[in-house]
């Protein structure tokens, strides 16, 4: 099958709520799961091979310097409160072959600019976060 460049996906058509709000000001957004692999030396098999014993969700959203996006959550924090999110990621390009919607649950944010800018140009901060939980809301599929 042949897929014309046209089909690419881009990032432009990205979007991402948190807590049920859609963050407009986003200009990048990750998340991943990390394996984490003990080596297995097999009977009869002289290459190692591996076994996944455990996952670990890492993302993070990078977004335009717009509003204080954070202060409550860390206000939160530093009463020891430990507030999880949802964080719901889109991309639905208009060329492409459908759109893909992925939820992102327990979702703890690991630290916060507080200020983080440079004089003569616009300011963007990420915001790193761990998850435990994923679900495909929507996937692409080839047609």
């Amino acid at each position: 099958m042949s897929i014309a460049a046209n089909r690419v996906m881009s990032g432009t058509w990205g979007q991402v709520w948190v807590a049920s709000e859609l963050w407009a000001e986003v200009s990048a957004f990750q998340a991943k799961f990390t394996y984490t692999k003990e080596d297995q030396q097999m009977a009869g098999q002289m290459a190692v091979d591996t076994k996944i014993v455990n996952a670990k969700g890492t993302g993070s959203i990078t977004i335009k310097k717009v509003f204080s996006r954070t202060a409550n959550h860390s206000n939160q924090v530093l009463k020891g409160i430990d507030e999880r999110l949802t964080i719901i990621g889109k991309l639905a390009d208009p060329d492409a072959y459908g759109a893909e919607r992925v939820a992102f649950y327990n979702v703890s944010l690991d630290e916060e600019a507080i200020m983080d800018w440079k004089a003569g140009g616009t300011t963007e901060i990420t915001i790193p976060f761990t998850f435990t939980e994923r679900e495909w809301l929507q996937e692409v599929q080839p047609t």
